[in-house]
């Protein structure tokens, strides 16, 4: 998920020209020898074709990747150069470091070139000036950026030269994609055995690092640790904590940046990995261990009795959980990223099972680190849900049709619902009402696990009044609202008051916390949001202050969003073939561009608005009622939110997909019945802070969800993960009524 070689970049897109095909030879997969010059002359006949794209944040290291694999390594320097300077714009600390191990590479390759040096002792003296180009608030990355997982590059260069072994050409997109990952393996197999001791080196002159404690819980089990202390500490200093389930050396450099910013660093991971024996399960024992590691590290001489928390994700649940059974009284603070929420928003939504997070199983659970080499085979975990989806055959058999049984995926589906399995795992409820300490939560409007966040934010408010909780949410993804900030998100290019890193505001906030320093000059109020295209952050006490007013869309028989219903109401019919394969199939997620010529509309009725006669902006999160008759017992619906812009783009707002014998509680299942009217609520959407035109229209897509990454629900009333397309061989019928509607909160 977070490579830390920063794959993820390089996978970005790139403008090219897509139909033209290149010569590759095909000896060039099976001989050695042959492969560097057949590389070379690829990348050399490619980098003519990449065209200059306005999103460089996105461009230019697809572009450097290129020209280190044709030879170029001054013109990737260059390319660097001008990557690092538009990253300082949003984060001027860390753009020194990004991609030093290729900058490193390249300069070395350089020296050696020009001054007839052995590759070693060329990459030493290029390694001995990155060092001196670095500081403080930098150095600590240095292990993440000069540290491969060699394994899991060595098949994903592997996996795509295999594909071209049947032919002497290849096109534009996977001849970029072949030459990313050729760079990195070579770059991987140069660097890291002669990094790893120059930087052990490094590492001792500036820090004391225990990394192999093993610390013991209430229950006997045994939590992983490392610890970081600045070298010439003197005095207790107070703690920042991170508790993850990620085993990788990103780990070594949080703990690192907490030393360099005079704490003590300290990153323990889930029972089971690195050193620690036992069985690796997400989610069920890291509240009780995090609270146990918390109440050890307040009672070593190095911690002055405060302790900060933060993370993105899973690393945001963790800080959610340590809390559970109440805080422990050294825990001065959590900032939870992005926290997701185990039942609620993963593994399932509005208990929709999604088959993202199954590869994500034995990515973390298959040995003590990260499975890398199996997690990165996308093609075989996108083949396997078109398998399972094209078979019919039950979601529960798609352990049995990837051909390696999953105890942990069979566990959870036989939970659908949002049960006390799912509710002892975080916090819940009257849970919420212990949390006394200040809390710092961040998302963003294209963050897949914002309602997480914002679960958390809400039930921590309703359960305690007045509770001293910020939130910050803007335009970002779910890694920008983790760190820094990307230009352009899916596609559109954010405003320049976004462009923030959120990492430099999360240590503004400890410094605040744990030191008594001033508060963190964005968070002026209590609710601090973006608002998407007028280039301004807004600041409000509640959320419900975000909004003056609503916006109510009757969804007329007419296709019309209008502000009443017709008289007469009428509804309009749909019928729905589940057990067809041969169509396309719904997307009830951000799609990618944001902005595009047409919505998607599978199983799909349109409703459209009239033009908005002044700009307003949306600001919060859609909600509304459904009014239904079906011939079915259940069925999953959703929803996809644009504005139609005057120029006839489509801009995605945000969308929802939920199932409806869960619509009025995730933890009771109430079917419909057949023939017989009735009412879906919906409320849990994500929200979305954007300025919509004059002249603009909304439109709402309404769909029955199909799609070979979700559940299917037949609607026979089983639980759905038994259903089978025999289910659906009579088609879905539905009458949708005019009294149907969407509530939009505007500010005006």
């Amino acid at each position: 998920m977070r490579a830390m070689f920063s794959l993820a970049v390089l996978c970005l897109p790139v403008s090219r020209m897509t139909a033209q095909q290149l010569y590759f030879p095909r000896e060039a997969s099976h001989s050695s020898p042959q492969l560097p010059a057949a590389m070379q002359a690829l990348a050399a006949r490619l980098l003519p074709l990449l065209q200059e794209e306005e999103d460089k944040w996105s461009s230019l290291p697809t572009l450097f990747m290129v020209q280190m694999t044709a030879g170029r390594y001054d013109a990737a320097l260059r390319t660097i150069a001008a990557y690092r300077a538009i990253y300082s714009r949003t984060d001027t600390c860390m753009a020194g470091i990004r991609f030093i191990q290729y900058h490193t590479y390249a300069r070395a390759k350089l020296l050696q070139q020009q001054h007839h040096r052995q590759f070693p002792q060329a990459f030493r003296s290029a390694f001995a000036t990155a060092l001196q180009q670095l500081t403080p608030c930098n150095r600590f990355d240095t292990d993440s950026w000069f540290t491969f997982d060699l394994p899991a590059v060595t098949a994903d260069f592997r996996r795509e030269l295999d594909r071209w072994q049947q032919r002497d050409s290849i096109d534009v997109n996977n001849a970029i994609t072949l030459c990313r990952r050729y760079n990195a393996w070579r770059v991987a197999t140069a660097v890291m055995p002669l990094a790893a001791p120059l930087i052990a080196q490094e590492n001792r002159q500036h820090y004391l690092i225990n990394d192999s404690i093993l610390i013991r819980t209430r229950d006997g089990a045994e939590v992983p640790a490392i610890v970081v202390r600045p070298k010439h500490q003197q005095q207790p200093l107070p703690v920042i904590f991170f508790f993850t389930i990620y085993t990788e050396i990103k780990n070594l450099s949080i703990a690192k940046e907490a030393a360099d910013r005079g704490y003590v660093g300290v990153v323990a991971n889930s029972r089971g990995k690195r050193g620690s024996s036992g069985e690796v399960t997400p989610y069920e024992h890291d509240g009780r261990d995090a609270w146990d590691v918390t109440d050890w590290i307040s009672k070593q001489s190095w911690c002055n009795g405060s302790i900060g928390m933060y993370g993105g994700s899973y690393v945001g649940f963790t800080q959610w959980a340590a809390v559970k059974q109440g805080v422990h009284p050294a825990l001065k603070t959590i900032v939870p990223s992005a926290a997701v929420v185990p039942g609620f928003d993963v593994p399932k939504e509005n208990n929709v099972f999604m088959n993202f997070v199954y590869p994500w199983i034995p990515y973390v659970t298959n040995n003590k680190y990260l499975d890398n080499v199996s997690y990165n085979n996308q093609p075989h975990w996108r083949n396997l849900s078109f398998n399972w989806y094209h078979s019919g055959a039950a979601y529960r058999t798609m352990d049995s049709i990837d051909g390696v049984p999953s105890k942990i995926f069979r566990r959870w589906i036989s939970h659908p619902s949002y049960d006390k399995y799912w509710q002892d795992m975080t916090c819940y409820r009257e849970d919420f009402s212990r949390v006394n300490i200040p809390v710092l939560t961040t998302t963003g409007y294209y963050d897949g696990a914002q309602i997480g966040a914002m679960y958390y934010y809400r039930q921590h408010m309703q359960y305690r009044p007045g509770a001293q909780h910020y939130l910050v949410i803007g335009p970002w993804d779910h890694l920008g609202c983790q760190h820094v900030a990307t230009p352009f998100v899916s596609g559109y290019k954010i405003d320049d008051t976004a462009n923030i890193s959120i990492h430099q505001l999360i240590y503004e906030w400890f410094a605040h916390i744990l030191r008594g320093g001033p508060r963190p000059a964005l968070l002026k109020d209590y609710v601090n949001y973006q608002v998407t295209g007028t280039n301004e952050w807004k600041h409000t006490a509640s959320l419900a202050q975000m909004n003056n007013d609503t916006l109510t869309f009757y969804l007329d028989t007419s296709h019309l969003l209008r502000p009443s219903p017709s008289a007469g109401k009428g509804f309009l019919t749909q019928e729905i073939p589940l057990a067809d394969r041969q169509g396309g199939f719904t997307y009830n997620a951000i799609q990618y561009p944001t902005i595009s010529n047409s919505p998607n509309m599978t199983n799909g009725i349109r409703y459209e608005s009239a033009p908005l006669t002044e700009a307003l902006t949306i600001n919060g999160a859609f909600s509304g009622q459904l009014h239904l008759t079906a011939n079915k017992k259940d069925l999953d619906a959703g929803i996809l939110l644009y504005e139609h812009l005057p120029d006839g783009r489509y801009f995605q707002l945000s969308y929802f997909i939920g199932r409806a014998s869960y619509a009025r509680s995730l933890e009771t299942r109430t079917l419909l019945e057949p023939g017989q009217p009735a009412v879906f609520p919906f409320s849990n959407t994500r929200i979305i802070c954007k300025k919509i035109s004059k002249g603009s229209r909304l439109v709402v897509i309404l769909n029955i969800n199909q799609s070979p990454f979700e559940q299917v629900n037949y609607g026979s009333g089983k639980d759905v993960s038994d259903e089978t397309i025999a289910d659906g061989n009579t088609p879905l019928r539905i009458k949708w009524s005019g009294e149907s509607y969407v509530s939009i909160p505007v500010w005006k």
